[in-house]
């Protein structure tokens, strides 16, 4: 019996151990977290966990299984790093004795996509009960008739009490996060942080959905009164969340989607949102969703009110909370809507370079989608004293294992077949670079997006910008003409001039790393310095 035949024996006899709780309700596994002082009951009557050593992904612990499959589709390198299929066999064994040995194992039946003709059924099996919970609201949920006739395609399976032996095992710490498409596994090892379950699936589904001409997204998405669509793309801090919660406007969904033929559909079948410094005024709908059922990730908890600290970051930055979509009150269900009319790219250029928004056209837009471009602030890092330009691929790097232009080409061809518009809206600095300038009104760039979904700019008037040749629109209703050509907003042009040519520069050396790219969007990068 070959090596994938074992795998499926091994987890066989696992699911047929007495200690094995399958499917329960939410209640159930509340109770089950509380019995066993996995986390603490809040006085909203979310679950509240901390995740202890480790507060987010280890993306240097993460491997994909190189087989004779993928060992030439796979876009190898530090992002996509490969393990050998004798290590993963090896830790594979050891996972499931360790898992054998505890007194309680949980598992939940789901689903990820929520559009049935390419929904992908998956299986977790939890050590602990409030990542079972976890999954539970991350996933999409089965109906009982579904349940009944279930047929898993992917496993994942998490020991976090498991550590690996890196000597031993192949492994460059305790902490693994593997992937197998072989044996369609995600052996989860090391670390109690639950977003590695998450990002292992979407990554799983970067890899599958392609080869069913599918175009998967890191990405939020809505859809207006008209049955509009809307995709807004954006790295942490360009305000993605806030821009797509439209009380106008119905969500679809918060972070992962795929385009196929029929349009686009959520992956995922609950939200996993940021909540660190979250109040009810600046985001009601997330703040009331975190109610019995939800869960949250590393947020101080007053020890006598249960009352959640959304402001103290004393465990992480990165709180999190986790409930399903069914908890936000305007959204479409299912998940599923026909073809995007409008795509946002969203940057928060700390250089003060980009307009507020630009016009793009195809080729631009798989340029910027490439590029993935945004600043990470001073302040937010250890040792990062000045604004530093931040390159994530299709928005979204950690998580592709493909060749980027795999999916900027499904992109390019998306949007020509379906005549979608694309701007690239710049949130961050206007008048001149961090510290010198100003932060882009949030009332102005509602109003700009707001333009954009109406199709307002669609035949709008606009002029060439200097660096990187976007469109630039002269008027937008509600904002003032001046603030929507950046080198207007600057009191010194010559200041101006030499941080655009600084910011071109960057562009173009991050853009060296692909290859195959057509000459004609490699030289959108702007002029040479």
């Amino acid at each position: 019996m070959n090596s994938v035949g074992v795998s499926s024996e091994l987890l066989t006899e696992l699911l047929n151990g007495n200690n094995v709780l399958h499917n329960l309700s939410v209640s159930g596994l509340v109770e089950k977290v509380l019995n066993r002082n996995e986390g603490i009951l809040t006085s909203t009557g979310a679950v509240r966990a901390t995740t202890g050593k480790y507060t987010g992904r280890s993306p240097k612990d993460k491997y994909i299984v190189e087989e004779a499959s993928n060992k030439n589709k796979i876009d190898w390198g530090s992002v996509n790093t490969p393990i050998s299929e004798e290590s993963f066999d090896k830790l594979y064994k050891k996972v499931i004795n360790h898992l054998k040995q505890q007194n309680e194992i949980f598992v939940f039946d789901g689903f990820a996509g929520a559009d049935k003709k390419y929904q992908m059924p998956i299986k977790v099996i939890n050590e602990y009960a409030w990542h079972n919970l976890f999954a539970h609201q991350l996933f999409i949920r089965p109906s009982a008739e579904e349940l009944a006739t279930h047929e898993t395609e992917f496993t994942v399976i998490s020991a976090p009490t498991f550590l690996a032996d890196p000597k031993e095992d192949g492994t460059a710490s305790e902490t693994f996060i593997i992937i197998s498409f072989e044996r369609r596994t995600v052996l989860i090892g090391g670390t109690e942080y639950a977003g590695e379950m998450k990002k292992s699936i979407f990554s799983v589904m970067n890899y599958m959905l392609p080869e069913a001409g599918i175009l998967p997204m890191h990405c939020s998405a809505n859809v207006g009164q008209e049955g509009d669509v809307a995709l807004f793309f954006g790295l942490s801090g360009t305000g993605k969340t806030t821009l797509s919660a439209d009380p106008n406007r119905r969500l679809i969904g918060d972070d992962e989607h795929g385009w196929s033929n029929s349009g686009v559909f959520n992956i995922e079948g609950g939200c996993y949102a940021k909540c660190i410094n979250l109040s009810y005024e600046k985001e009601p709908q997330i703040f009331d969703a975190i109610r019995f059922g939800s869960v949250l990730e590393n947020v101080v908890i007053d020890p006598n009110t249960r009352v959640a600290d959304y402001d103290d970051s004393s465990l992480t930055e990165n709180t999190r909370a986790a409930y399903p979509i069914q908890a936000i009150d305007n959204i479409v269900d299912p998940s599923i809507a026909g073809h995007p009319n409008t795509i946002v790219f969203l940057t928060a250029d700390a250089f003060g370079v980009l307009p507020p928004i630009s016009k793009l056209t195809k080729e631009q837009a798989m340029y910027h989608f490439l590029s993935g471009y945004t600043s990470k602030l001073a302040g937010t890092e250890r040792g990062i004293t000045s604004p530093q330009a931040t390159f994530s691929t299709c928005f979204g790097s950690p998580f592709l294992p493909l060749p980027a232009t795999v999916y900027a080409e499904m992109l390019g061809k998306k949007i020509d077949e379906h005549d979608v518009q694309v701007f690239l809206v710049n949130t961050g600095w206007t008048g001149g670079e961090y510290g010198v300038g100003n932060r882009m009104k949030l009332a102005y760039t509602r109003a700009m997006v707001q333009a954009a979904l109406e199709g307002e700019l669609t035949n709008a008037e606009t002029v060439k910008g200097e660096i990187f040749g976007l469109e630039i629109p002269v008027h937008v209703p509600g904002v003032p003409d001046e603030v929507l050509q950046p080198a207007k907003t600057w009191a010194d042009q010559d200041a101006y001039n030499v941080k655009a040519k600084e910011l071109a520069a960057k562009f173009r050396q991050n853009f060296k790393k692909f290859s195959n790219v057509p000459k004609e969007i490699e030289e959108l990068g702007g002029p040479l310095v």
